[in-house]
């Protein structure tokens, strides 16, 4: 079970949203655990994510306390994957996120060779994940699925907010924030790229993809 299972939109629009999680059990197999993750992380590097998160820490992307508003326009927006790694001091859940299918499954097979003893899941359409369990020759021991928004569903915000907001499944990234990106998209006063990576600084645990928020953020 995974938070990134309420991630809005069909099936198709994961085609380029692939996350990949390791977690230990505590008190089961935690031993050592600290040191797996990281290794976990740093295998990721050579599929080329793009994002990795620490759901402790945060993600490639962060906030910070210490920039004034007109710094944004000329903030650096690379992914520091260093510090996703360097800064990882205690087990926790660790993710990787790909935006291309062959990526992430190199990186499952990858995994499964390095047997880490870790519990490991895929968060993506179930058909994705099933190409990813094949290509590593694994045999799914489980799915979950969201159910999705029940309710008066008339108060949720518009579609295309939804798309971009949900992909915090801590609800960090608000649909206000999400509504003004996709305007200033819209008015050229911004790329998607850049709106992208506003956005994904606010997800604390990592998980966002700034990859899939660029496609969406272009105007229809």
């Amino acid at each position: 079970m995974t938070n990134t299972l309420h991630r809005y939109g069909p099936a198709e629009s994961f085609r380029d949203d692939f996350i990949v999680f390791a977690i230990a059990s505590k008190g089961r197999n935690d031993q050592g655990a600290l040191e797996k993750l990281r290794r976990f992380l740093e295998m990721a590097l050579a599929f080329r994510p793009v994002n990795l998160g620490d759901a402790l820490h945060g993600g490639a992307l962060r906030p910070s306390r210490e920039m004034n508003p007109s710094s944004h326009w000329n903030r650096d927006t690379n992914p520091d994957f260093r510090t996703v790694i360097d800064g990882l001091d205690q087990a926790t859940t660790v993710a990787a996120v790909f935006d291309k299918r062959e990526s992430a499954e190199d990186f499952v097979k990858a995994v499964k060779a390095a047997d880490l003893g870790l519990s490991v899941n895929i968060s993506t359409s179930v058909e994705g994940a099933e190409q990813c369990c094949d290509a590593a020759e694994i045999a799914r021991h489980s799915v979950g699925y969201s159910l999705g928004f029940e309710g008066k569903t008339a108060k949720l915000p518009e579609e295309e907010v939804l798309l971009l907001s949900t992909m915090c499944g801590h609800g960090m990234i608000s649909h206000a924030l999400a509504r003004k990106m996709l305007d200033w998209v819209k008015e050229g006063r911004r790329t998607p790229e850049q709106a992208a990576s506003y956005l994904t600084r606010f997800c604390s645990c990592g998980v966002f993809n700034p990859a899939r928020a660029a496609r969406l953020l272009k105007p229809r």
